[in-house]
């Protein structure tokens, strides 16, 4: 009866089936078959409930001592994710090769759930072997079984390549790639998009992602390279299962030697070329993503909790010492759903405290002393903020462990809007040769003076990369020092700098009255800062904006609001496209009550004029109107894209698309993101009267007292006729317009 249950249950499992077996017979001697049918169902719930427990797991692995006569000492770091209790499933065995004798250390809890809603735990555990061998060795396990599913996926295979002999470029064993995931994944059905899961390698090799059963997703896709999940579709909601192998290619060609001299070629990977591609090393990356039921809004920082600096950017790379606090900040942010915990994966003995600071954030400390048994580890951390509805992303970086803190120099970095700039002191850096520097792309050229080297790079160029950290966009460059390739030995130190600037994602230029939106900056890679203004304007001529002291803005029905949408960039040829415009009765965009104006870049509304401007500018004139059920106020946030000029493939250039069979895959590279502006509010007038000299004034929002009367009699008639044309006949976008006006 216990070996009903399928695949392996841990021996907690298998002690409680035998008891309720024994319970069964007990009652099965003294009482009815129906007690004992009951239990025996009880035992058979237990027992299959408990063993659907596996989450998810991954591999790392680093060479340690390679002693006289060839034996090396290998250090595996497993992680597991599952259902309390924490009983490890896998027990890796030796599948093929000269594996050496395992040593396992006690598994050690690093994380558990803390809402009391799922019940799950991650442990880590410690082997290590010497392999006397040279040849490559794997380790795997199998069982059973995934916690439940969509597609119902059950039984779980976990496989391990390791490759000891030694390699040409760095003198020792292959390290493995390093990668991780938390333990509970948690998106939000209409809020899934991308998993940027961690890719990192201790050699600098080249990380590739194979998921051999990833056809089981079809709205799923895999980018190999990047190891980028990307939503093409609506996922079902549930679990959704992912069996990740990481595999590594050296960058060029390397040869791996045995210790008796004999040598091997290892190639790069290359898809198209007929060349052998085979990995340096495989390991497994494992994991489930839960799908939650849809939220009301996806904006980071609303329903899902936004990550805001400090926190480290996903993919960071730290440096601690032995013996040495290491501290990692994090600090999240989210109005609509309390964040209760930070969920993190990473080492057993690191520390977490929480903080709870104003306006919806909450701070956590990450604490972690590194052992001697840590040294040369590249240890990974993943880590979101967690509310009981949602999570926010996931980010994961690399904390590198060495003997004694990393020595560094002195160096100032200057942000500019479009380029980033740094000195670096050639006092702090005593014995650096400028000659053996460069920036992360080498065309880009670095010079000096007498007491500093100096760079200089664009927001898009020299290899500078771009990275969103929530609240702010981080670009990103090095300087590195490089070799010969012709030497074997070197007598100049290495060096490595990393410098960035982070410049907030949407800051407001104008302050200075609260209820003025115009001003809007945004920073993105390829376009570098920039920012768009969004004005009221007294005329048609578009020269004179409305004075911001008079805001919110009076005005009455029927009056024409003359707007300006104007791009700023440096960038010399760009070009502006409005894709959208909706009013709201406040300043939420997401209201549920709202009425669009511009909608995939048609215009919907019969009152709107656009007037003739250059490519950054988009002017348009509107009659003004409210929305029914007493609201007073009128807010318009409109969407706008940069486009490089001439892309024939850019969303600029797609124009109006009112069939969704129209639109056809754009050239991002081309385009910004989409961003929002908004202006308001605007607040409907009542009982105004105006003098004959201010219903002459030109460019007047307001109108005479003597046109607002037949103005509202005349709106008074329009709503009576389309009360008469809706009851009569089908309503049509006009008299959705009529009905947004209030009888005035």
């Amino acid at each position: 009866m216990c070996l009903f249950s399928a695949g392996r249950t841990s021996p907690t499992v298998v002690h409680v089936v035998i008891c309720v077996y024994r319970i069964t017979h007990s009652v099965i001697s003294s009482n009815t078959m129906a007690h004992a049918g009951l239990l025996l169902l009880i035992s058979l719930t237990i027992s299959v409930g408990q063993a659907f427990s596996f989450y998810g797991g991954s591999m790392t692995f680093m060479p340690g001592n390679r002693y006289p006569g060839g034996k090396v000492e290998m250090h595996f770091y497993y992680r597991e994710s599952g259902k309390l209790p924490c009983d490890p499933q896998v027990a890796w065995v030796c599948d093929s090769g000269d594996c050496g004798i395992l040593t396992f250390s006690e598994p050690e809890v690093t994380e558990q759930d803390h809402s009391g809603q799922i019940n799950w735990c991650q442990y880590e555990r410690h082997m290590t072997t010497n392999v006397t061998g040279d040849e490559p060795f794997t380790l795997s396990d199998s069982g059973c079984c995934w916690a439940n599913n969509v597609h119902d996926v059950r039984e779980w295979t976990l496989h391990s390549l390791v490759d000891t002999r030694q390699r040409s470029d760095t003198q020792t064993a292959n390290k493995s790639p390093v990668s991780a995931t938390i333990p509970n994944i948690r998106v939000p059905q209409n809020c899934f998009q991308h998993l940027h899961l961690l890719a990192h390698d201790p050699d600098g090799d080249n990380v590739r992602c194979k998921c051999a059963f990833c056809h089981q997703h079809p709205n799923i896709n895999l980018d190999e390279d990047s190891c980028t999940l990307s939503s093409n579709g609506t996922l079902d909601l549930g679990l959704h299962v992912f069996e990740f192998t990481m595999e590594d290619y050296p960058v060029s060609n390397i040869t791996l030697t045995k210790e008796n001299g004999i040598s091997s070629v290892r190639n790069p990977y290359n898809q198209t070329a007929n060349i052998d591609s085979t990995p340096l090393s495989q390991v497994p990356l494992q994991f489930g993503v839960e799908i939650l039921t849809p939220v009301h809004s996806c904006v980071p920082g609303v329903n899902r909790p936004s990550l805001l600096t400090p926190t480290p950017l996903h993919g960071d790379v730290q440096h601690a010492a032995v013996g040495s606090v290491h501290i990692i900040t994090l600090r999240a942010q989210s109005s609509g759903n309390s964040i209760f915990d930070f969920q993190v994966s990473g080492p057993w003995n690191m520390s977490k405290s929480l903080r709870n600071a104003s306006q919806g954030v909450t701070e956590a400390m990450l604490t972690w002393t590194p052992q001697e048994s840590d040294l040369h580890h590249h240890v990974p951390v993943c880590f979101t903020a967690e509310t009981l509805q949602s999570q926010s992303e996931m980010r994961c970086i690399v904390i590198i462990v060495a003997k004694s803190r990393v020595l560094s120099g002195e160096a100032e970095v200057f942000c500019e809007e479009n380029s980033i700039s740094i000195a670096i002191s050639k006092a702090s850096m005593k014995g650096i040769d400028q000659n053996w520097l460069q920036l992360r792309d080498p065309t880009c050229s670095l010079t000096s003076n007498d007491t500093h080297i100096l760079g200089m790079v664009s927001l898009d160029t020299c290899g500078t990369t771009v990275e969103d950290s929530g609240d702010f966009m981080v670009f990103r460059n090095e300087i590195n020092s490089f070799e010969n390739p012709n030497e074997v030995i070197t007598r100049r130190n290495q060096v490595k700098i990393g410098f960035s600037c982070q410049y907030p994602k949407v800051a407001s230029v104008s302050n200075h009255y609260i209820n003025k939106k115009s001003d809007f900056i945004f920073t993105e890679s390829r376009f570098g800062t920039f920012s768009y203004s969004f004005d009221i304007f007294t005329d048609n001529n578009f020269s004179s904006p409305v004075d911001p002291s008079l805001y919110p803005l009076e005005i009455n029905l029927m009056d024409v609001l003359y707007m300006g949408i104007a791009a700023h960039s440096a960038l010399p040829e760009v070009q502006l496209f409005v894709e959208s415009c909706r009013a709201t009765p406040d300043d939420n965009p997401y209201s549920a009550l709202s009425y669009d104006i511009i909608k995939e870049g048609c215009i919907l509304d019969g009152t709107v004029e656009v007037y003739h401007s250059d490519a950054r500018t988009y002017d348009f004139g509107i009659q003004a109107f409210k929305f029914t059920g007493g609201y007073n106020e009128v807010y318009i946030t409109c969407s706008v894209i940069l486009c490089a000029e001439g892309s024939s493939n850019s969303r600029c250039a797609q124009g109006c698309l009112r069939e969704p069979a129209r639109k056809r895959r754009r050239d991002v590279s081309k385009e910004t993101d989409r961003h929002h502006i908004t202006q308001g509010p605007f607040r409907v007038a009542r009982h105004t009267q105006h003098s004959a000299a201010e219903s002459e004034n030109g460019g007047s929002l307001h109108i005479s007292a003597g046109t607002a009367v037949f103005s509202g009699l005349f709106i008074v008639s329009i709503v009576v006729l389309v009360g008469l044309w809706v009851y009569n006949s089908k309503k049509t976008r006009a008299t959705d317009r009529m009905y947004l006006m209030s009888n005035f």
